[in-house]
């Protein structure tokens, strides 16, 4: 199975070792899918995770984080944009998503915010997962 995680799923995983955004991540340590990102969309995980609120609620070093990052980095399949597929969302950040997804043909994409992503249900041929839904469907 091939995912691309929206930006709301790394950071989950990296505030909670005990939830299905963490799991997710663990999953993905063990071969079970295949994790795509942009370079730009994987830039948007370490700048987010990177901001003093994120850092004070996940407690993790700078050090740390870099290290974390970098192995999170080793994860991922790097997806090329080749086909911009904009404007489809509201959100530009979540059209940074929705081009990883279409352009790595990304079996799903995860996300904690599926509302945001309902548009490109009746357009594109992609299912939204929560993490918790596609743990559930990795884990039969």
């Amino acid at each position: 199975m091939r995912l691309v995680l929206d930006t709301s799923v790394v950071v989950a995983a990296f505030r909670s070792g005990s939830g299905a955004s963490n799991r997710l991540l663990q999953m993905a340590d063990e071969g079970r899918f295949i994790l795509l990102a942009t370079p730009a969309l994987f830039l948007e995980y370490e700048d987010v995770l990177s901001r003093p609120e994120q850092r004070k609620a996940h407690g993790i070093s700078t050090r740390d984080l870099e290290l974390l990052m970098r192995d999170l980095a080793s994860l991922i399949e790097p997806v090329e944009v080749h086909f911009r597929w904009r404007p489809q969302l509201r959100d530009a950040n979540d059209e940074m998503v929705l081009e990883a997804a279409m352009n790595g043909r990304a079996d799903a994409l995860v996300t904690h915010n599926r509302k945001d992503f309902l548009p490109v249900l009746r357009d594109f041929r992609l299912r939204i997962l929560s993490p918790a839904e596609a743990v559930k469907e990795m884990s039969q």
